[in-house]
């Protein structure tokens, strides 16, 4: 696609708020087409279909359903499970953003001469004229930042994608989608929103695992961080760092998860103040804006999606690798996960948490 023109590719997963987008962006004066990712089997995933399609019959523009089973099969949910069974706290939203929304969807435009790809996430895209850098920033609503901001899950759009990128949710409140979609008569206006990995609605990632790769979990040592044995878990996916509750120990006070190893498959379980740490590296950078990852720099970062920006120093070190060290210890740090770069409301990148340092480097 290399000419611009007013036709978007609106990604449409059934709920509330990308039929929003889709009022929004017609009154914006966009040639809005609706595109609906087919992820999983089953009747959940077909409803969610129906949902987008009534929906988009309700605006008045056309539909496209995408069948991307396999697809998400290879790029998301492999993903996760090996990454589970490597002893890690995946992200799978993330991956879905990078290897599906933003990169299949963008095929899919291209070939309805859609030059735009717009979602219903709660994120801005503004184009830095002085710099010539189109920048991922935080939504916004009232006069602070909007606690639905997903700019932590968009961390790897590259800046071909953000000149393609609408996110017409930047700047309202999700009540104001409700009440929008409500007084345009939409069907889903009243939807609830989803709160769980999709392929996992019931929250129990081992028994997916299991079911899905036919791997049964091995019992294993569950110990101190002196290597005392106190203990034995059924299974190293059913832990994740920073869980209290269901470790099977009698203590005599609380402790947590604060680390898995797949190598010897153990689970390390410690006091509170075990969790924190002062460091990590991350993997897999994506610099998104600004110089994260080519020189060292000062910033803010959080390494889950609900936790609060921390002032930190990165620091490049090779292959496109980084350290990261935090003011103040960082609580329940977790390899897999991510961790995002922000300098004020502004994405400046991310990556893949690759090791935690206890220690001040």
């Amino acid at each position: 696609m290399s000419n611009k023109n007013n036709r978007v590719l609106l990604a449409m997963s059934g709920g509330v708020d990308s039929s929003a987008a889709a009022l929004l962006l017609k009154k914006r004066g966009f040639e809005v087409i609706g595109g609906t990712m087919l992820l999983l089997y089953g009747e959940t995933a077909l409803n969610g279909v129906k949902d987008a399609k009534a929906a988009a019959h309700r605006l008045g523009i056309p539909h496209y359903t995408f069948d991307f089973r396999e697809r998400f099969a290879k790029e998301v949910i492999r993903r996760f499970n090996d990454g589970y069974l490597s002893g890690l706290t995946p992200n799978p939203c993330v991956d879905c953003n990078r290897f599906l929304k933003f990169s299949a969807m963008i095929e899919e435009a291209d070939k309805l001469d859609c030059f735009y790809l717009a979602t219903g996430h709660y994120a801005r895209v503004e184009y830095d004229g002085e710099n010539k850098t189109y920048l991922l920033k935080k939504a916004v609503c009232g006069d602070g930042i909007n606690p639905k901001d997903q700019s932590y899950v968009l961390y790897n759009l590259t800046q071909k994608q953000l000149e393609r990128v609408i996110f017409p949710l930047g700047d309202i409140t999700k009540e104001e989608v409700r009440r929008l979609a409500e007084e345009s008569g939409l069907p889903n206006s009243g939807k609830s929103d989803s709160q769980d990995i999709c392929f996992v609605p019931d929250g129990d990632y081992a028994g997916f695992i299991e079911k899905y790769t036919g791997i049964k979990p091995r019992k294993g040592k569950v110990k101190d961080k002196d290597g005392n044995i106190l203990g034995e878990h059924g299974g190293m996916i059913s832990y994740t760092v920073g869980q209290r509750k269901g470790l099977g120990i009698a203590f005599g006070k609380p402790i947590y998860v604060i680390e898995k190893n797949a190598a010897d498959n153990t689970v390390t379980v410690g006091e509170n103040a075990e969790l924190f740490s002062r460091g990590l590296i991350a993997s897999d950078v994506n610099r998104t804006a600004g110089d994260v990852g080519e020189k060292e720099i000062r910033c803010f970062a959080k390494t889950r999606y609900g936790q609060k920006d921390t002032p930190c120093k990165v620091t490049p070190l090779s292959d496109n690798t980084v350290r990261v060290m935090f003011e103040q210890p960082q609580r329940a740090i977790a390899k897999g996960q991510r961790v995002v770069f922000y300098e004020g409301d502004t994405v400046l990148g991310g990556g893949v948490i690759t090791d935690v340092l206890r220690e001040q480097v």
